[in-house]
């Protein structure tokens, strides 16, 4: 039952602080009893919308943000929430249609959100894009460590090797306790051959800071081959223990929920036009409705692979949800646990390792090990 004494700002910092500690479905109660009270509060609305992104239901997450949006057209945490809910749908003329809204409106000051959009257009494979908002925060904090690992990131994706590795090092330059840019740096130094620079990096990580299997094969295949060690020994176990919690399967449970989700995601995407109009049309020449976006040659940042006699067409995170679906056993998981579970199958049975850190490395993997063909 709502608590009519909390007021609306309280139930805001209740759920931002369980979101903050990743209890996503804790946060998004609290949203929803403060909107019992509180339906017109942009914040409370703006919580649900990035709830439901951490909780992978894009749909109702494009759902919240444009509620909010009709509240206040220019709440620039909306505008970066609807945005990258665009991206995931893979609408991305869309999505930069709002971002490009969101910089004319003045937000470039707000750092923390210009490093927010650089990195949701880095996962969903808009590397210009993202180095766009990068240099934004770099222009006005070049010491900024997670800004340098950032552009770091972005470089490799656009194949600039060398000045990533370089970006990669000024920023650990910057802040030596940067994981996250360690574990890159190693995973690029290794794809180069540089073995040992590679095995000095991953060595001063621990393993509950790696959630890529790939980053963990190769640690432990280097301590083999030169720390010299055997099958078995006890440097190697904890490594062995996280790269198995990490390849764990869904309970029952999750499955079902996974299959709920996809179900909804499915239907909502199918929704006409006309659900923009329960908002109001305030958003209409910022959003690209759902019935302009078509799969095929001219579809907007559309990518497109050939899986034997089947040939799958979308975003990378598109391909590799279509390619799930298709193989039937994996229908209703998440797109991390096929991901896993197929390069599993590949290491098993030709000892070929996939990454599964995000969709284009998996694709761009498989293709490599002859196991799919990238059209475009």
């Amino acid at each position: 039952m709502a608590n009519p004494f909390l007021s609306s700002e309280e139930y805001d910092e209740q759920a931002h602080r369980l979101y903050d500690e990743g209890h996503y479905d804790e946060a998004l109660d609290v949203l929803r009893e403060g909107l019992k009270l509180y339906p017109q509060s942009v914040d409370l609305h703006v919580g649900v919308g990035y709830a439901r992104l951490a909780r992978e239901e894009y749909a109702w997450a494009r759902r919240s943000f444009e509620q909010a949006l009709v509240l206040d057209a220019e709440h620039e945490d909306a505008l970066a929430g609807l945005a990258e809910a665009l991206l995931r749908f893979g609408y991305r003329d869309a999505a930069l249609r709002v971002l490009q809204h969101l910089l004319d409106l003045g937000y470039q000051d707000d750092l923390e959100l210009m490093l927010q959009v650089a990195r949701a257009l880095f996962r969903e494979d808009v590397p210009e894009e993202a180095r766009r908002f990068v240099e934004v925060v770099l222009e006005q904090a070049p010491g900024s460590a997670e800004a340098v690992s950032l552009l770091g990131y972005v470089q490799h994706r656009l194949n600039e090797e060398d000045a990533a590795i370089q970006t990669l090092r000024h920023a650990l330059h910057l802040d030596d306790e940067h994981v996250e840019a360690r574990i890159y740096l190693a995973n690029l130094l290794y794809d180069r051959g540089d073995y040992e620079g590679a095995l000095r990096h991953m060595d001063r990580t621990a393993p509950e800071e790696h959630w890529d299997e790939l980053g963990i094969w190769r640690l432990i295949e280097l301590k083999r081959s030169i720390y010299k060690l055997p099958e078995g020994d006890p440097e190697l176990k904890p490594w062995e223990e996280r790269l198995a919690e990490l390849g764990q399967e869904l309970d029952p449970i999750d499955e079902m929920l996974g299959e709920i989700e996809q179900r909804f995601n499915e239907e909502a995407l199918g929704e006409p036009r006309s659900q923009l109009e329960l908002f109001g049309a305030l958003l209409a020449d910022l959003v690209q409705p759902a019935d302009e976006v078509v799969e095929g040659d001219g579809a907007i940042g559309m990518h497109s692979v050939q899986v034997a006699d089947a040939r799958f067409d979308g975003s990378w995170a598109d391909i590799v949800r279509k390619m799930r679906d298709a193989s039937g056993g994996y229908r209703g998981q998440s797109m991390a646990a096929f991901m896993n579970a197929e390069a599993r199958r590949a290491f098993e049975h030709s000892g070929v390792r996939i990454p599964t850190s995000d969709p284009e490395s998996f694709i761009r993997g498989s293709a490599e090990a002859g196991l799919l063909h990238i059209v475009r």
